[in-house]
């Protein structure tokens, strides 16, 4: 038989899908902090913008796992939707896509091409996107599964 706070709230692939999500934002919330406040690396505009959309969402699924709200992806998908948008704006700047005359990042701040913008190989622009993608697509399983 199965567990009668199951029944009312999560089910177990749901919990795991928002667990997941809650471990990826709180996962880049740690690592984004480390990097300005350990390392001393001063983010950029876009880095900020995107912090504006990563922070609360570690905040807003670690309460809905905590609750087993089925709701949370209401609150959720916007979020991880928005900082994807920037997040994928960002790499495209980063990868010369777009041209550098609508560039955000000022001549006196921080540089999306310095070697600083790289972790593993890999520019923190495209980490982020896999980041908010990855939030984006669990969210949206806990969204599908919230009616079964």
């Amino acid at each position: 038989m199965a567990d009668s706070s199951l029944q009312n709230g999560l089910g177990v692939r749901e919990n795991n899908a928002l667990f997941a999500a809650w471990l990826v934002a709180l996962f880049s919330t740690l690592s984004i902090l480390f990097i300005g406040e350990v390392l001393g690396q001063t983010p950029c505009i876009l880095c900020w913008f995107q912090r504006a959309f990563m922070f609360p969402l570690a905040i807003i699924l670690g309460v809905g796992l905590w609750y087993s709200d089925k709701n949370v992806w209401r609150y959720g998908l916007p979020l991880s939707l928005g900082g994807l948008a920037i997040a994928l704006y960002h790499t495209l700047l980063y990868f010369g896509i777009i041209p550098e005359a609508i560039q955000p990042c000022s001549a006196s701040g921080p540089s999306c091409t310095d070697q600083g913008m790289v972790i593993l190989g890999l520019p923190i622009p495209l980490l982020s996107v896999g980041a908010f993608l990855m939030i984006f697509v669990l969210l949206l399983q806990l969204y599908r599964g919230r009616n079964s």
